[in-house]
């Protein structure tokens, strides 16, 4: 069964709420697209209105910039995945089962029940993996923390950190455990695809054997 998701998304992240228009949708759907082929660096609003079938001033009255907007795809994709960590988990008893489901989330190893038709989420993942940190690697990091623009992906950190908690009650560093899982499994599937003497899964096309290296890596961290 697929449910129907519509996510609120923080204010600060942008002009005009792009989900209340079909312009503000078509925006938000051809952009995915468009840096996901071309990259971030080479994403531009006038590449974008030409996609859209639009003018670069009816995008600006969406998003102030390229990385307002960035910001606001990977917020959107942590709310997401949180959604989704929650649907899966939440008849899972033991910690083991639910830790098993964070990573194979993590990896895309999970069907998502979730319909959205304006965003693909397999190229929004790709864009996670390949440009994500660039909303939060910047001078204005501070600033844009002060605006709760990264609260979603803190607020999925702390559902996996209550989950680690969960199997060892006395772990004292389940917040850091929980970003390390995040962001060891996106460096490694992006090593994986583009730099694989940097990972032990270069050779090998399937997800399998990163879900085991993170399964190794959280369960011996959480061990007594």
């Amino acid at each position: 069964m697929e449910l129907q998701l519509q996510i609120k998304m923080n204010p600060n992240l942008y002009l005009r709420d792009p989900d209340s228009t079909g312009l503000g949708r078509n925006i938000i759907k051809h952009s995915i697209k468009l840096i996901h082929d071309i990259g971030f660096e080479d994403f531009t609003f006038k590449k974008l209105a030409v996609e859209v079938g639009s003018t670069e001033a009816s995008i600006y009255r969406y998003f102030e910039n390229k990385h307002r907007l960035l910001t606001y795809i990977t917020t959107w994709f942590w709310t997401w995945l949180e959604y989704q960590l929650i649907f899966h988990t939440n008849n899972l008893r033991h910690p083991k089962e639910k830790i098993d489901i964070v990573i194979k989330l993590l990896t895309f190893e999970v069907q998502d029940k979730f319909i959205v038709e304006h965003i693909d989420k397999s190229l929004l993942h790709g864009i996670v993996i390949c440009e994500g940190d660039k909303a939060y690697l910047t001078k204005n990091v501070t600033e844009d923390n002060k605006s709760m623009l990264f609260k979603p992906y803190k607020d999925l950190c702390h559902r996996i950190a209550e989950i680690f908690l969960e199997l060892n009650p006395e772990f004292v560093f389940p917040h850091s455990l929980a970003s390390t899982l995040i962001e060891t499994a996106h460096r490694q599937m992006y090593f994986k695809e583009h730099l694989p003497r940097l990972t032990d899964f270069g050779k090998s096309k399937a997800v399998r054997p990163l879900v085991g290296f993170l399964q190794h890596l959280v369960f011996k961290s959480l061990e007594n």
